[in-house]
C-alpha cells in the first residue's frame, strides 16, 4: 500500500470510526509524520486549466511539448511537474504502435549544415468519408526540418510535382539535392527535366529501402499520427484547408526535439541573425 493509501485509510479511520490519531496510525501501520504530510506542491488553477486546454487542442504532443508551450506563455514550470499533473489529469493518450519489420536496415542520413542544402519529397496516402482515395505531396527541408508543402490531390502527377517545387523555389531558392524513392511521379521526365534546368540533383533512395529517406518518413509519421488521423474528411477542399493549417502550427508552434524544442521557424529566424552577425 502507498504512502497516499495509507493517509486515506487513516483519514477514514479517524473521521468515520472515531479512533485516535495515535490508534489509527498503529491499525494501518503509518507514522503519525506521515498521516499528518500535506503536499506542498500544489498546482495553480491557472495552470491546469491551461494544460488541460492545450492537451485537448494538441492531443499527440505529450508533456514535454506542452511544457514548453507553458512556458512560452509565461508559466514557471519544468517537465517533470507537467508529467506529474499530466498523468494525474489522465492527458495521456495511447501510443499508436508502429509496425517494425525484422531485420529492417538502420540508416544514419548525412546531417546537412544549411538550409536548401538537402530537400525530401515523398507522398502519404488516406481516403475521403466516402471512400475516395487522397494522396499528399509532402516535402520537407532536412536541416530546418520545416515543411515547405503539402499538396493534396486525387492524383499528383509529375507536372504537378513540378509545379509544387516551382512555387516553393520562387519564395525560398533551389535546393542542391531532393531525396526521392523511385515513384513513377518522381522517376518520369517532368521532374528530371526540372531538375536538370534548375541544376538540382535528384537522389534516388534504393527501392524499398525507405529507411535511407528517413527525414520524410519521420515527417510523414508526425503528419499522420498528428493531422490526418485526428480528422474525418468529407471533401478534398476540407482536407487543403486542415493540412494547411496544420502546417503552418508545425513550422511555427510545434516544439522539434531534434531542434531542442525549438520551432522550424525560430531555428530559421536564428540561423539568418547569426549570418548577419546578430546573434
Amino acid at each position: 500500500m502507498t504512502p497516499a493509501a495509507r493517509r486515506g485509510a487513516w483519514v477514514a479511520a479517524t473521521a468515520e470510526l472515531g479512533l485516535s490519531e495515535r490508534r489509527a496510525c498503529r491499525l494501518v501501520r503509518i507514522h503519525r509524520s506521515v498521516a499528518r504530510y500535506k503536499p506542498r506542491r500544489e498546482a495553480s488553477t491557472e495552470l491546469l486549466t491551461r494544460l488541460r486546454e492545450l492537451a485537448s487542442e494538441r492531443r499527440r504532443y505529450g508533456y514535454r511539448r506542452l511544457a514548453v508551450l507553458l512556458r512560452r506563455e509565461g508559466f514557471v514550470v519544468n517537465h517533470k511537474k507537467v508529467y506529474r499533473l499530466y498523468r494525474d489529469e489522465g492527458l495521456a493518450v495511447r501510443r499508436r504502435k508502429r509496425k517494425k519489420l525484422a531485420g529492417a536496415e538502420r540508416v544514419i542520413p548525412s546531417l546537412p549544415e544549411s538550409r536548401n542544402q538537402c530537400w525530401s519529397m515523398d507522398f502519404v496516402e488516406d481516403s475521403l468519408a466516402d471512400g475516395r482515395r487522397i494522396r499528399v505531396l509532402t516535402l520537407v527541408d532536412n536541416y530546418s526540418r520545416e515543411c515547405l508543402a503539402l499538396e493534396v490531390g486525387t492524383s499528383l502527377p509529375g507536372a504537378r510535382v513540378v509545379r509544387v517545387l516551382e512555387q516553393v523555389s520562387r519564395i525560398r531558392g533551389k535546393p542542391k539535392t531532393i531525396v526521392v524513392d523511385n515513384g513513377p511521379e518522381f522517376a518520369g521526365k517532368a521532374l528530371d527535366a526540372w531538375a536538370y534546368e534548375n541544376g538540382v540533383g535528384l537522389h534516388f533512395i534504393a527501392p524499398g529501402k525507405p529507411v535511407q529517406n528517413a527525414y520524410i518518413e519521420s515527417f510523414n509519421g508526425k503528419f499522420r499520427d498528428e493531422c490526418l488521423n485526428e480528422h474525418w474528411f468529407s471533401s478534398i477542399d476540407e482536407v487543403g484547408a486542415v493540412v494547411e493549417a496544420w502546417r503552418q502550427g508545425y513550422n511555427t508552434v510545434r516544439p522539434h526535439s531534434s531542434l531542442g524544442y525549438r520551432t522550424p521557424d525560430q531555428a530559421v529566424r536564428e540561423e539568418k541573425d547569426l549570418a548577419l552577425g546578430l546573434a
